[in-house]
């Protein structure tokens, strides 16, 4: 049975990585306070970057970004909480490697 829940969550991954749109998410939050430095409501780089102001910079709706981020935390490539009533994602590095030594492994490289 644990290796169907992997794969379900790795299929989720591949699915999250395979839109530009969410790969464009995941490089702006990799350097959250250089690509959000207006942002007042949290630290971006320790709370995470506000759902509407990365709707925003990918110049979608924000019920459009919700779904790429919300992919992208079934992924778990982000995290996301809660400060008041926006939503704040941050990138999750480790489940990133994590992902990225699969692959390797998977295609013996």
């Amino acid at each position: 049975m644990s290796d169907q829940i992997v794969a379900v969550d790795r299929a989720t991954q591949i699915k999250a990585l395979s839109s530009e749109v969410r790969m464009k998410v995941l490089r702006l939050l990799a350097d959250p306070k250089g690509n959000f430095p207006d942002q007042w409501s949290a630290d971006p780089a320790t709370e995470g970057v506000c759902m509407s102001l990365i709707a925003e910079a990918i110049g979608v709706a924000q019920p459009t970004a919700s779904r790429h981020l919300d992919i992208l935390r079934q992924a778990r490539f982000v995290t996301v909480t809660r400060i008041g009533k926006w939503g704040h994602c941050k990138r999750d590095d480790a489940a990133i490697r994590d992902y990225l030594t699969w692959v390797e492994e998977e295609l013996e490289l």
